[in-house]
């Protein structure tokens, strides 16, 4: 991790005959203006790579990956519920593993590439898959998602009242329960939240938010009964489990690649580039969040950030680009692993979940 001196001062008034003559203001708005320009440039540069790789790449590479990993996830879904019928154990919990995994895939996955429409090049298609993914299958509103994460935290990220994932903190729970007991409650927390959320929203969207999470809920819990034969209770609790099962590493990926990290003013932000490879962290490869999270939300984070518009597979892709660009221009690159992360919010929870954070600003580049 990186430590950032804070930015000093000058509270005092001018001094010296450039003062005087107003030259040492003037050189001191040009030396601004240049280095305002030379960062425009940086990003302007990184953007220009990116797009040529992005322009290079087919669509398979572009799309098709992605939205073949949601399709196997709706493909397997038939299995999970045969086999949930099973009274053989082993059957029985090979079909919770094969359910937990495929919603993980489609809530997290589904819902995170569509609200970024990064499943379709059509802006009609792009909103029917956020509608799809978010409310259906998310138990979320589509609206109130894209805007607190697309039109808030990706627009100001790490600005404190704004970006600062502050919505992912509950003050008042202990580090243990927190970081490994609330998270499971999750599945029934999105739901009530999602309701708090159709506030100020037309009649119409209201009522569509409402009947494409009934139809979600429903549809799940009907297949559980139908097909694989449970209870209401067992189908409630099948339900609730699958849902929950990957609950854990949500929470936590969500906090360790923001929170602990440089916070900013919002009447002072850096640059653009700047807050990103400072306010954002990569976590390692791990093959099972991989797929069922997305790149763009465990090794390839500060690509998402810098490039929201890109899918999961193209994130990866241009990773290498992005990595060795922001070295070689000596900014930030920023990785940690997920033990570690795990134990920096375990022994100073209070310090970072709890207390305030500070706010940084960075020496000569604002």
């Amino acid at each position: 991790m990186q430590n950032i001196p804070e930015k000093r001062r000058d509270t005092g008034s001018p001094r010296g005959p450039a003062s005087r003559d107003g030259e040492g203001h003037g050189d001191a708005a040009q030396g601004k203006l240049q280095a305002d320009a030379e960062r425009e440039t940086l990003m302007m540069e990184l953007t220009r790579l990116v797009q040529k790789s992005v322009k290079e790449s087919s669509w398979w590479e572009r799309r098709g990956i992605d939205c073949s990993i949601l399709t196997a996830a709706f493909i397997s879904l038939p299995a999970g519920f045969l086999l949930l019928g099973s009274s053989q154990p082993l059957y029985f919990l090979l079909g919770m593993l094969i359910m937990g995994v495929a919603h993980a895939v489609i809530t997290v996955k589904g819902t995170h590439l569509s609200s970024h429409g990064a499943l379709s090049e059509s802006p009609a298609w792009a909103d029917f898959w956020a509608v799809f993914f978010i409310e259906v299958c998310g138990s979320f509103s589509a609206r109130a998602g894209v805007q607190a994460h697309v039109k808030m935290h990706h627009a100001h990220t790490n600005v404190i009242g704004l970006g600062d994932s502050s919505t992912w903190k509950i003050p008042f729970l202990s580090r243990s329960v927190y970081l490994f007991i609330a998270p499971l409650a999750v599945p029934i927390i999105t739901p009530i939240v999602a309701i708090g959320q159709l506030k100020g929203q037309s009649p119409l969207q209201i009522v569509r938010t409402v009947l494409c999470v009934c139809l979600g809920f429903f549809s799940q819990y009907y297949l559980l009964r139908s097909v694989s034969g449970l209870s209401c209770s067992s189908a409630l609790v099948v339900m609730l489990l699958c849902r929950a099962m990957f609950s854990l590493p949500y929470i936590h990926v969500n906090i360790f690649q923001h929170i602990g990290l440089p916070m900013f003013s919002a009447t002072n932000r850096p640059k653009r580039i700047y807050q990103m490879t400072h306010g954002v962290l990569n976590l390692p490869r791990n093959p099972l969040l991989d797929w069922t999270f997305g790149h763009s939300l465990i090794n390839c984070h500060v690509e998402h950030h810098l490039f929201p518009f890109l899918s999961d597979n193209m994130c990866l892709k241009v990773k290498p680009i992005v990595s060795q660009y922001l070295k070689e221009k000596k900014l930030p690159y920023q990785e940690d692993g997920y033990v570690s992360r795990l134990c920096l919010f375990f022994h100073k929870y209070q310090e970072l979940m709890v207390f305030a954070p500070p706010i940084t600003e960075l020496v000569g580049i604002q």
